[in-house]
């Protein structure tokens, strides 16, 4: 038996959708009340302000982005890791024309309110830590390459791959992001 989802499980998905599409000023309520098929009002019930809903749309990503990198198995090398992170990215992609939520949000950081930038930075920093778990380990296996201390290393990294996205939605190819895993493998 199939479960529909709320009102505001809808609203929050559609959000999420549209900030990775257009941004923070690329939507509005009245954007979500076409898509839901529910008054503005209704809308407000749920989320009283826009940054009141982005935010929880960072939430709902953040927890989503963070509950696929658990399901990378702590046992495979660290090379193999990375490499189900860059399909994690591949698929935030979908068909090449939105891009990680909260890069997105990075972009218009200066417009949006104090929580919200705080929800992001977090989001950055759980990516970034991950990330140089994963090169820290590749250094020890001998099966990534960098130089520096990994936790420098690893926000390269996450910058690259957040880049990497934007630059896939503007050629409107997944090589670009393909391209990010290949520089910090070690060629043996």
């Amino acid at each position: 038996m199939e479960t529909k989802s709320t009102v505001r499980e809808q609203l929050l998905d559609h959000a999420i959708t549209l900030i990775m599409l257009r941004g923070f000023h690329g939507f509005s309520y009245r954007d979500l009340s076409e898509l839901v098929g529910v008054k503005t009002s209704s809308i407000h019930y749920y989320f009283p302000s826009k940054d009141d809903l982005v935010l929880e749309a960072v939430a709902e990503y953040s927890r989503s982005v963070l509950k696929a990198l658990e399901t990378i198995d702590a046992a495979l090398p660290a090379d193999a890791k990375l490499s189900r992170y860059a399909k994690l990215f591949g698929r935030t992609l979908g068909d090449g024309n939105q891009i990680c939520l909260c890069g997105m949000l990075a972009a218009d950081i200066e417009s949006l309110p104090d929580n919200v930038r705080q929800a992001v930075q977090a989001f950055f920093r759980a990516n970034e830590a991950w990330l140089a778990d994963v090169l820290a380990q590749g250094a020890r296996e001998g099966t990534l390459a960098f130089s520096g201390k990994p936790q420098n290393a690893a926000r390269a990294l996450f910058a690259a791959f957040q880049g990497s996205v934007l630059a896939s939605r503007l050629f409107h190819t997944k090589a670009r992001l393909e391209d990010i895993e290949l520089v910090w493998k070690k060629v043996s």
